[in-house]
């Protein structure tokens, strides 16, 4: 009796827990997106086989919804000399910055902070970070509660910061950043970046930590 208790609540648990996730992209519409103007995503971006893809320069699109503490996964794959990137707390034109970028043959590669699972411009994933080959999908988390901050790659965990240290002082006042106020700081939107190349993302779900 104790045991089918038990294992009645671990399921109970584990229930609640799932349902706590919202899922963003299920692969058949873009009904929690807009445009950078708030209009509805009609064209550049194309759903296919289940997968969001950008193959010609449409813009950047922003989630319907802002967040400021959550957990954030999906999945993605860039092309060959490719770059893009998922900004989050994206705020007036400005949000802090998962990098997707072809390590191998961009020109941003010279910038360490600028490859791959990097928090851009401000900290860099190392390079034995377990990323999969241009065309291959890679699995990303991220995870933003209060002022701690996560980049986690294919289960690695490769950038951790908390914007409350020195640390995350320093590298601020070196980034593009710097003069940006409460930058990453305040709720905002999660943004899927069109940086001219093309770029594919599915599975993309956030589970609210507010």
């Amino acid at each position: 009796m104790k045991i089918h208790i038990f294992l009645l609540t671990a399921l109970s648990l584990s229930l609640a827990s799932a349902a706590e996730w919202e899922t963003l992209f299920d692969g058949k519409n873009l009904d929690h997106w807009t445009t950078q103007k708030g209009e509805p995503v009609t064209k550049g971006w194309v759903i296919q086989n289940g997968e969001l893809h950008r193959p010609k320069s449409a813009g950047s699109i922003n989630s319907k919804k802002s967040y400021q503490n959550f957990i954030l996964e999906f999945d993605w794959k860039i092309s060959e000399a490719g770059n893009s990137g998922v900004k989050y707390r994206f705020a007036d034109g400005l949000g802090l910055e998962y990098q997707i970028l072809d390590d191998s043959k961009h020109k941003d590669r010279k910038n360490p902070t600028h490859r791959t699972a990097s928090l851009y411009d401000i900290k860099a994933a190392p390079d034995t970070k377990p990323v999969n080959p241009v065309g291959q999908w890679n699995h990303a988390k991220i995870v933003a509660n209060g002022t701690k901050i996560e980049h986690w790659l294919n289960g690695k965990l490769v950038v951790s910061i908390d914007q409350s240290t020195d640390e995350w002082k320093t590298a601020f006042a070196k980034s593009k950043y710097k003069k940006a106020k409460n930058f990453g700081t305040r709720p905002g939107h999660i943004h899927l970046q069109d940086h001219q190349d093309p770029v594919w993302f599915r599975n993309i779900r956030i589970q609210s930590l507010d």
